[in-house]
């Protein structure tokens, strides 16, 4: 890992858009085009993000409204299953010499678990195994050993997914603050797991998260906003972004 990252002001854009940015970001990172990142940003309307290979879904899927409009299906470029986004904040983090798969979720997390023992609460990693997810859609219905969950109650509460490639990897993940009960409700037929969580603002938590990497990382971050360039390529990949192949939800 570098001593000097890039720190991108929080963006709140829609999925399509956001999923675009971390994509572009880390073919730049590949290409040594550009430094290891740490960014956080919203939704700007509830989206649902598919894994990458998530072919599978509930064919109401198609169908889904909140508040008169289409709720948008976005493919992540990493793996994993569905998560509602709207409420919740996420994090990318893109950089290289992580080692392994696991070895970079462990590496990685590190600085959400002290960003949040900061703010008083104590996270742990989930214990249960990738291969349970296999026949669920929602991606919070379970904490596997790359989540991170509530160390007293279990309840999770950072679900994250990688991409690799090399010795380059992009993991991102959702930070689940405050689940809207009805839309999970009528997406996942089930209730969220609510964590029980201090008040506190997102402004408060990207920042006390953002300073728990400079010191968990031993880096320095140089916040640098997208340019007008970063943007266009950004944007161009969005509309060409791969969408659902909606002829293999299920029926």
């Amino acid at each position: 890992m570098g001593d000097r990252w890039r720190l991108i002001p929080t963006l709140n854009e829609s999925g399509a858009v956001q999923m675009a940015t971390d994509r572009w970001l880390f073919e730049q990172h590949v290409q040594a085009a550009g430094p290891p990142v740490l960014r956080f940003y919203t939704w700007s309307e509830p989206t649902i993000s598919l894994g990458f290979h998530q072919r599978r879904y509930p064919a109401a899927w198609e169908q889904l409204q909140w508040a008169d409009r289409p709720i948008p299906l976005v493919r992540r470029p990493t793996g994993g299953r569905a998560v509602l986004h709207g409420d919740d904040l996420t994090y990318a983090v893109i950089g290289s010499q992580f080692g392994s798969r696991r070895d970079a979720y462990c590496r990685i997390c590190r600085f959400l678990i002290a960003g949040w023992q900061a703010l008083g609460v104590e996270l742990r990693f989930g214990e249960g195994r990738s291969v349970g997810l296999r026949n669920q859609a929602n991606c919070f219905a379970l904490a596997t050993d790359a989540d991170l969950v509530l160390a007293d109650g279990g309840e999770k509460l950072i679900g994250s997914a990688q991409y690799l490639r090399g010795a380059a990897v992009l993991q991102h993940g959702s930070i689940a603050l405050y689940p809207n009960r009805s839309l999970h409700g009528q997406i996942f037929g089930t209730e969220p797991l609510e964590p029980r969580l201090p008040p506190l603002s997102r402004s408060h938590l990207v920042a006390t998260l953002t300073q728990a990497a400079r010191d968990t990382f031993s880096i320095e971050l140089e916040e640098q906003p997208l340019s007008d360039r970063e943007w266009a390529a950004i944007r161009a990949l969005a509309q060409e972004q791969e969408l659902p192949d909606r002829s293999r939800a299920d029926r």
